[in-house]
């Protein structure tokens, strides 16, 4: 008996339950239809715009076939047309490319370029993270998207996007320290275009590229980093001299060793030197003289300094 109660007051409550959620999804369907109609009632131009729509196209047939010049007009492949009844959008979005009709004294239209354009960012003086001032130009390359956005939403796109360029330039460039921005500007460019695309997504703007252009420094700071790097050449050259010089005594070494081994040796490296020698045009006159007969006079001298005095008789 409990559990059939139970099961029983269950029951009641999902009921309840479903019938208060069916309750407030039929409450939120009234307000969403009660809001649509809102909306259309907005979105109507009313009975004055339908009085002066009539007008307008009496106008056009009375005065016909000269109307018809008037009307029509023509947007080339790369652009479309914004059109506005009565300072409404009118529905369908943009019109174009090609032939489209406007009504006189109600209707008006703005022609949006739709190609790539080339916004360059004039130079702009940052500090870096490091406390150097530093100047940098970009280029920015970014498209319209959709024309209608780019004209109901923002009341400049393109200036717009260059004081947003300029802006992003300065704050991503103020995180970086100099040798990142001379040296990684790729990552620089990269993350620049990933704020900008979200930045103008709303506009009806595409970014497509960024590149950083130039980097000036100041003079009295190209000149230290001119010195230091000098003085760092510098002493590469030395140590790479001083190595050279370890290098060549070694093998000298090695070479008088070989040279002491075999007293042949040092007389074909004499005649080598010689050879050597009488290849260059020059005028120099070279007497050859044996090395033996150095060693013979050498040896002499060696031996009358060596012999000892006679004593002398008491």
């Amino acid at each position: 008996m409990l559990g059939s109660d139970l099961k029983q007051s269950l029951a009641k409550n999902g009921e309840g339950n479903g019938k208060r959620g069916s309750n407030i999804s039929n409450i939120g369907n009234i307000k969403d239809e009660e809001a649509m109609q809102s909306d259309e009632s907005d979105s109507g131009i009313g009975l004055c715009g339908w009085l002066l729509t009539a007008i307008s196209w009496g106008v056009v047939v009375v005065t016909l076939p000269f109307s018809l010049c008037v009307c029509f007009k023509v947007v080339q492949e790369y652009e479309r047309a914004v059109i506005f009844r009565l300072g409404r959008l009118l529905s369908g979005g943009s019109r174009g490319p090609g032939i489209f009709f406007v009504l006189p004294c109600i209707e008006s239209y703005q022609k949006v370029d739709l190609r790539t354009i080339t916004l360059g960012v004039p130079p702009q003086e940052v500090l870096t993270k490091d406390s150097v001032t530093v100047s940098v130009d970009a280029v920015v390359y970014y498209r319209v998207s959709n024309a209608t956005v780019s004209v109901a939403n923002v009341e400049n796109a393109h200036h717009s996007t260059r004081l947003l360029a300029q802006t992003t330039l300065r704050n991503i460039l103020g995180t970086k320290n100099l040798h990142e921005i001379l040296s990684d500007r790729e990552s620089i460019s990269g993350s620049m275009q990933t704020v900008l695309d979200e930045a103008t997504t709303a506009w009806g703007i595409k970014v497509e590229r960024v590149e950083i252009k130039d980097a000036r420094l100041p003079v009295q700071l190209q000149r230290a980093m001119a010195a230091e790097a000098e003085a760092a050449r510098e002493a590469r050259a030395k140590v790479i001299a001083a190595e050279g010089e370890q290098k060549a005594s070694r093998a000298l070494r090695e070479a008088s060793e070989v040279i002491a081994e075999s007293s042949a040796a040092l007389q074909l490296r004499y005649l080598q030197t010689l050879n050597s020698i009488s290849a260059e045009k020059n005028s120099t006159i070279i007497f050859p003289l044996p090395i033996d007969l150095i060693t013979h006079l050498l040896n002499g001298k060696g031996e009358k300094t060596e012999k000892p005095e006679k004593p002398k008789d008491e």
